[in-house]
């Protein structure tokens, strides 16, 4: 990933005593606004015409921006490496943030789940609040401006490089995002910076995907299909090496259980599902990708969907022979009435080449077997995620063993920052993610602002 374009050491540059804040984004506005706040002068570079396009398009628009949630189930969301974020969290979390946005007028409304959005149902009553905490605190924005590279002496940020030239400064914070959603201007520079000052990066993977399985023409029957309440567990095998007994009958996995799924298990969780042409997608899929596509890098990853996750194989069995007896009829339409959509029926028997008799004689046939086991498991084995463009969010970036999770400085570099997805912390929908920006956004520009 280092690029010679990018290792910019032993500059005679003299520094000034500004911070450049690289990227406006959630993070990069909130950095730089807050710094502002506290008597700094700060110029924030955005390679786009504007700030905060990708802030714009999260969550179609609507942009749920953090959750009710407390710390402790919104650091489960990030795995692992969820810890890392208490003390940007206790800086500054959701409470701080509604306060931060109610003070520039904006209105909100709460969903069941625990979302939080804008009342107005507007992303950009979110960007508005952000450019005015930027105008009140005299933040200067430079839009369409690309940023080459930092310029390095000694181990110390002196400024950065530019396409229209070098701009002096004692303090940066790259707050460029991940490398989804390009159109906003996500495009991984910020791992290319981060890579050529020496930083590790955790392997880039996309996060929230859609997922291409192999043999998607085996599944062309079911294309189309949408799959309501079902139970999507993922599995590290092959599809003919699962055993549905170890299928968890609750959600396990990241942020949903405080217990730790049991291998092979990955995760387990109830929620909608589509066959699509190249595999799998839906809300369901998509939150269990972030922790398929990492699993993907150690081996073979499969997917179980229980079609019917209230009902038994034994109590299905059940249920069959007393349709079977009040329809008077073999016909699986009638059988699996109630039990199953008409259509997703259709589309399964003849996936599993079941005839529209399931029962002759009392007896089930074997085609009619491999039908009900399709329906408490259909099987798909994991190829890859779609790609990268498609995703919500960037797995990967900037290792956090070298940032300080006190002040979001470098451990190597001095006088460099980073906030927001350029750092190895992802997670699924909720407003999750956009909080992480937010507070760690809010810690680099302090802790910057203090050191200079």
């Amino acid at each position: 990933m280092t690029s010679r374009a990018y290792i910019l050491h032993n500059s005679s540059m003299a520094c000034n005593k500004q911070i450049i804040i690289i990227g406006a984004g959630a993070g990069g506005m909130m950095a730089a606004g807050r710094a502002a706040e506290l008597g700094t002068r700060v110029l924030l570079l955005e390679k786009m015409d504007r700030p905060g396009k990708k802030v714009l398009i999260t969550g179609n628009g609507r942009c749920n921006f953090t959750n009710t949630k407390d710390k402790d189930d919104f650091m489960a969301q990030f795995g692992a490496s969820g810890r890392f974020l208490l003390p940007s969290f206790n800086r500054f979390f959701s409470g701080e943030l509604l306060e931060f946005f109610a003070r520039y007028g904006m209105t909100f409304k709460t969903k069941a789940s625990g979302k939080i959005y804008p009342a107005s149902g507007s992303s950009h009553d979110v960007v508005r609040a952000l450019e005015l905490y930027l105008a009140r605190g005299g933040v200067e924005v430079r839009p369409n401006t690309n940023v080459m590279g930092l310029i390095v002496d000694r181990g110390k940020v002196c400024g950065v490089r530019t396409s229209e030239g070098d701009l002096p400064s004692t303090t940066v914070i790259v707050a460029t995002g991940g490398a989804s959603h390009p159109q906003t201007g996500s495009t991984g520079d910020g791992f290319r910076i981060a890579a050529a000052t020496g930083h590790s990066i955790a392997n880039l993977r996309p996060g929230l995907v859609p997922l291409v399985v192999k043999d998607p023409g085996k599944y062309k029957k079911l294309e189309g299909a949408g799959l309501r309440g079902v139970r999507v567990t993922a599995f590290s095998c092959h599809s003919n090496e699962i055993d549905t007994a170890l299928t968890p009958q609750a959600n396990v996995g990241r942020g949903l259980a405080s217990k730790i799924p049991v291998a092979p298990v990955i995760e387990s969780r109830v929620g909608d599902a589509v066959v699509t042409h190249f595999g799998l997608s839906g809300p369901a899929i998509l939150e269990a990708s972030i922790d398929i596509v990492k699993a993907l890098e150690n081996g073979p990853v499969s997917v179980s969907i229980d079609l019917t996750p209230n009902i038994t194989i034994d109590e299905l069995m059940s249920r069959l022979e007393e349709a079977r007896a009040k329809y008077c009829s073999s016909n699986y339409l009638d059988i699996l009435k109630g039990v199953l959509p008409q259509a997703l029926i259709k589309s399964l028997s003849a996936m599993t080449d079941v005839t529209h008799h399931m029962v002759n004689n009392g007896v089930v046939s074997p085609e009619s077997e491999l039908f009900l086991q399709s329906v408490k498991s259909l099987r798909f084995d994991i190829e890859r995620p779609y790609s990268m463009e498609t995703a919500v969010v960037t797995g990967g970036g900037v290792s956090l063993d070298e940032i300080d999770p006190e002040t979001m400085a470098s451990k190597i570099i001095t006088g460099l920052y980073f906030c927001g997805e350029v750092m190895d912390l992802d997670a699924g929908t909720g407003g999750y993610n956009l909080q992480a920006a937010f507070s760690t956004g809010f810690m680099a520009g302090e802790s910057a602002a203090a050191a200079i």
